[in-house]
C-alpha cells in the first residue's frame, strides 16, 4: 500500500482551495484519505499554507511520499530540512 501526501481541491471554480492529506496513491484526487495534515491557500498574498508540521513529519518518517507540490511547500515550510535532519540524525544512531 503506497501512501502519498497530497493536495485535494475544494473551493468554487475559479477559487481554488486546498486541503493537504495523507491519502492511499490508488484513490481519486477528490476521494477517501486518511488524515488530513493541513491547508494552502494560493489566492491571499501571500498564499496561506497551514501544516501540521508533527503530523507531516510522522507520515514522511512513516515512508509516505509527498507530491510535487506539497515537497515544495513542506520545503517553505522547513518540514523538508527537520525531516532530512531527523534521517541522518537516526541513520548515525543505527551505525553506532
Amino acid at each position: 500500500m503506497a501512501v502519498k501526501i497530497r493536495l485535494k481541491r475544494m473551493g468554487a471554480k475559479k477559487a481554488p482551495f486546498y486541503r493537504v492529506v495523507v491519502a492511499e496513491s490508488r484513490s481519486p484526487r477528490d476521494g477517501r484519505f486518511i488524515e488530513e495534515i493541513g491547508t494552502y491557500n494560493p489566492l491571499t498574498d501571500p498564499a496561506a499554507v497551514n501544516i501540521n508540521a508533527e503530523r507531516a513529519l510522522d507520515w514522511l518518517m512513516k515512508g509516505a511520499q509527498p507530491s510535487d507540490t506539497v515537497r515544495y511547500l513542506f520545503r517553505k515550510a522547513g518540514i523538508m530540512k527537520q525531516f532530512h535532519e531527523a534521517k541522518l540524525q537516526r541513520s548515525s544512531q543505527s551505525q553506532a
